[in-house]
């Protein structure tokens, strides 16, 4: 009996077994068939597997069901019998991979897609581990200005901006990005473990690119504030090599990242961070947040976004202008409505109609430079210039190294080095 027992409980674990990777095969297959197909021939199988039925489809983002309500649109222009549905959802608190895992490893599966940041976990807990796999459209591959290498592999809806602001009715000068770890200054920002997309940047640093930008602002530095900075880059010299930083400049990028995890003002929130700058009491405060949530200023007697200064958009700054993120959009790899899937995917990287959820604000671009909207004078009222802080450079500004020298977030490299530098930046928020 227990041997019978023991073949029965095997059988079926093999079946199982067998069963999921039989699911992922197929979906792997649709996936390498779809990139070949044009936009109206995914409409249509879309339509075909999915009319009547539901797509469930997870992110960080919600504006996702925006873009859902408009592709479920599309699909009833091109075939008004179409009945399917996409039901959106958000999870908080950092728990979408989990609930990610939860689903492949059950017994039935729900969500076909995701729209998912923090490059880092992507990268060693879903993509290292193949439970969520990588679709390409042809129309974006074809994009004229696409670059497949920076934003197709995981594939990137957008880019979102953090940057450094300071409220400006003040004395106090933000005019290189030393300025912002300087001695007595506590600068706003999001925890390095409320947000994991702070720690990417923290680790983003010490890539050799990144190490050239904070070096090259620590030679633009005055001789008597190189003194002062120079005694935490020797502290941390060491520290590169144990680490196994290879960057040249990786001491000058630890020590930055050692004064600022020891002086930020931890918040929970990029809202309230804003919030509180934008008010005429912030005298001299500055703060590293989302570049859109200006956007949401109540303009008052106490409260306005022209007490806020970007610090890059400064006349002679030096170094970094802040760091970015991205959206990833990906397929499970035990997606119930993979073709359904492709095509909405295809739908928000390729047309600016599927875009516009979050196109429509500053400091988020789209990975297709057609989808883009210009924001260069959002701060334009009747010609004339009421809020120069919203007036967005736009994507090629922000990351050239004459423009903002952002520090933009590289999924292989943030899993490559965080091993090792989290417990080192976590030592330096919390102590031992």
């Amino acid at each position: 009996m227990k041997r019978f027992l023991l073949l029965c409980l095997t059988a079926a674990f093999v079946c199982t077994l067998f069963s999921c990777c039989s699911f992922s095969a197929s979906v792997n297959e649709i996936l390498a068939e779809a990139e070949k197909l044009s936009m109206e021939e995914l409409y249509k199988k879309a339509i075909e597997e999915s009319n009547g039925k539901t797509l469930y489809g997870i992110g960080n983002s919600s504006r996702g069901a925006t873009a859902a309500t408009s592709f479920i649109k599309t699909l009833q222009a091109v075939d008004p019998s179409y009945s399917g549905k996409i039901e959106w959802s958000q999870p908080k608190n950092n728990s979408i991979f989990t609930l990610i895992n939860a689903d492949i490893n059950s017994a039935t599966h729900t969500y076909s897609m995701t729209l998912i940041q923090d490059g880092n976990q992507i990268q060693s807990k879903m993509l290292d581990t193949g439970n969520l796999l990588n679709f390409i459209p042809r129309e974006w591959r074809e994009t004229d200005g696409t670059s497949e290498a920076d934003n197709g592999h995981p594939l990137a809806l957008q880019t979102l901006n953090k940057v450094f602001m300071f409220n400006n009715r003040g004395k106090a000068s933000f005019k290189n990005c030393w300025d912002f770890v300087d001695k007595g200054v506590a600068p706003l920002f999001m925890g390095v473990d409320s947000e994991p997309v702070g720690k990417n940047f923290l680790y983003m640093l010490t890539h050799e690119k990144y190490a050239d930008y904070v070096k090259a602002a620590f030679d633009a530095l005055p001789k008597e504030k190189q003194a002062y900075f120079k005694q935490t880059v020797d502290e941390v010299t060491a520290d590169a090599a144990s680490l196994g930083l290879t960057a040249r400049n990786a001491p000058y990028a630890l020590a930055w990242i050692k004064l600022w995890c020891r002086q930020y003002n931890e918040q929970t929130d990029d809202g309230p961070i804003c919030n509180h700058l934008v008010t005429a009491s912030a005298v001299d405060k500055a703060g590293l947040l989302v570049y859109s949530k200006l956007r949401s200023v109540n303009e008052s007697p106490t409260s306005s976004v022209n007490n806020i200064t970007i610090a890059v958009y400064q006349d002679g700054y030096k170094g970094i202008g802040g760091y970015a993120y991205k959206h990833y959009l990906q397929i499970l790899k035990t997606s119930p409505l993979p073709w359904t899937s492709c095509a909405f995917i295809a739908y928000m990287v390729t047309t600016q109609e599927g875009f516009s959820a979050w196109g429509k604000d500053i400091g988020g671009y789209s990975s297709n430079p057609n989808c883009n909207q210009d924001h260069s004078r959002d701060g334009y009222v009747d010609g004339v210039n009421k809020t120069p802080a919203l007036n967005d450079r736009g994507y090629d500004w922000w990351f050239s190294a004459s423009g903002g020298q952002m520090v933009v977030e590289d999924p292989a490299y943030c899993a490559l080095v965080s091993p090792k530098m989290s417990d080192w930046i976590d030592v330096i928020v919390y102590g031992n």
